[in-house]
């Protein structure tokens, strides 16, 4: 038995603690309340961002993107490129541990990456030019290319959802289509897996072993510094009771606030009110593709036809209209790419919808609409689809579910009658799909992409040439044709931009408002 292998075998309000806890003991405790609850535990498996969030408390990653969107190295110490772009290889830090005490080694991460690639729509288009996820050493990842890829480093910067963590080889080496049931990381925090109640709470704790980079923390970047001994996740569905939480000081940091309560916590002294995520979300209506009715074309551009972005956005935003924008582009308004060509497409026209869906030969087909309900971002899309669609004169229904059931059931390819579903909705947000590799809701990738199984070649071939084109000129043009091309096939329908506010308590400072809830950084002042 080697000595890693050794290692290894020896290694809601109602629901807060009572108030027999020390005080210092709550000092020393960051107490949040997550947009959703945590039920998927494995980054890699899932785009969902409240496990995206989880990951990056355990987790770490060889490069980190700071609020300039310039990549930094993170556990990685630099990089070289050799054989004129063919061979990139990466030098650790010294001093990187897993929490079950091994040493970080170049074989840990080309695992993890080659298991992150095989799953996410970005590192699935950089495999494509991948050769081998190798090792020179235990210190040196060696990355071999069958052509030169310039965004090869900053892929592995990425941020949002699915983002490379770094986990140890005999983990990565999970089947990236199984869940992983280890939770090792080698991050600021641990996962206290004996005190996490799915519904309930997680709780995270302070890693004594994890070593800071010396640069300030700015966005995934730089020294990730823990103030707090334990993060507590409080899951509290009901958005009065999570204010209320906040305002008594149960709690120190609310992720999403509804819009309707944000004047109401705005009044508090105690309260600073700020944003969920800098670069704002865009909704989005995501088909079925491989079950009636929206395997067919034409009928999914009759949907298209009728929506209105303004009655989803509303419903979001509580009818605030400094809070969203109109967006009729399918890559996020804002970013290099990221144009409105749909106006055609998105005219918002019922009587057109209407003729549109006889036209298509619609039948009466069943329409499932499954919709978190506890999740006021994401359950009022569904509400107004459900709406539009009994205007349309579509057999719908809507099922109302806790977010938790509604990722695990978006993953049910059987039809209807057998539990699966025609419409879900979402939000990605600009920063984790601003680009046309990144943007997952509009690859074409089939049974290997996103929940609903859209495929087209085309939209693979000009993504690839956009991520192998030579200057930014080209590039725009390559996103103008995917994009156009995109509102022909339709494999979502864009609802638009907004911006959700998030609240913390004023004892907190050093918050990185950015792309998620980062527990680093912040301390109680």
């Amino acid at each position: 038995m080697n000595r890693r292998d050794f290692l290894r075998t020896a290694a809601s309000v109602a629901a807060l603690p009572a108030p027999a806890i020390a005080q210092n003991t709550r000092a020393k405790t960051l107490r949040v309340v997550p947009h959703a609850n945590l039920t998927l535990l494995d980054p890699h498996f899932t785009t969902a961002l409240i496990t995206t969030n989880h990951g990056w408390a355990i987790y770490d990653t060889l490069f980190a993107t700071n609020a300039k969107q310039e990549t930094q190295p993170q556990m990685a110490e630099g990089y070289t490129i050799e054989d004129n772009g063919r061979t990139c290889l990466i030098g650790l830090r010294e001093g990187l541990k897993f929490h079950n005490g091994e040493p970080v080694l170049a074989r840990d991460c080309a695992q993890s990456l080659q298991r992150w690639s095989a799953r996410e729509a970005l590192g699935q288009m950089a495999a494509k030019f991948i050769e081998s996820w190798g090792v020179k050493d235990d210190k040196t990842i060696r990355i071999s290319l069958k052509r030169p890829l310039p965004m090869l480093i900053p892929l592995m910067a990425k941020v949002g959802a699915t983002v490379p963590f770094i986990m140890p080889e005999h983990i990565a080496k999970t089947d990236p289509f199984k869940q992983v049931t280890e939770t090792i990381g080698s991050g600021p925090f641990k996962f206290a897996k004996d005190e996490f109640v799915a519904g309930s709470r997680a709780v995270y704790t302070r890693n004594p072993d994890y070593l800071p980079r010396k640069e300030a923390a700015d966005w995934t970047s730089g020294g990730k510094v823990a103030h707090f001994d334990r993060v507590e996740w409080h899951i509290i569905p009901d958005a009065a009771t999570a204010a209320a939480a906040l305002q008594s000081g149960e709690v120190d940091w609310y992720e999403q606030v509804q819009p309707d309560l944000v004047p109401l916590l705005k009044a508090n002294a105690n309260i600073r009110v700020g944003y969920a995520n800098a670069t704002g979300y865009n909704g989005i209506l995501r088909f079925n593709h491989i079950q009636p009715p929206f395997n067919n074309v034409a009928i999914r551009r009759a949907v298209m036809m009728a929506v209105d972005q303004t009655d989803h956005m509303s419903a979001v935003t509580a009818a605030d209209p400094a809070s969203y924008r109109i967006c009729k582009a399918v890559l996020p308004c804002g970013t290099p790419d990221g144009r409105e060509l749909g106006a055609a497409q998105m005219q918002g026209d019922l009587n057109k919808a209407r003729a549109a869906l006889k036209d298509a030969g619609y039948n009466n087909e069943k329409v499932v609409i499954v919709s978190p309900s506890d999740f006021p971002t994401i359950g009022p899309l569904g509400d107004v689809t459900y709406d539009l669609l009994r205007k349309l004169g579509m057999n719908v229904e809507i099922v109302q579910t806790d977010w938790g059931t509604a990722t695990q059931r978006r993953n049910n390819r059987e039809s209807v009658e057998k539990g699966g579903w025609s419409i879900i909705h979402t939000w990605g947000t600009t920063s984790a799909i601003g680009n046309p590799i990144a943007q997952f809701f509009l690859r074409g990738m089939g049974d290997k992409g996103w929940a609903g199984w859209f495929k087209d070649d085309l939209i693979e071939q000009l993504t690839e040439d956009w991520l192998l084109a030579p200057n930014d000129t080209e590039r725009a043009a390559i996103a103008d044709r995917l994009q156009t091309h995109a509102f022909q096939v339709v494999p979502f329908v864009p609802l638009g931009q907004f911006q959700v506010r998030a609240a913390f308590s004023k004892s907190l400072a050093g918050q990185i408002e950015a792309t998620g809830v980062y527990p680093w950084n912040v301390r109680r002042v």
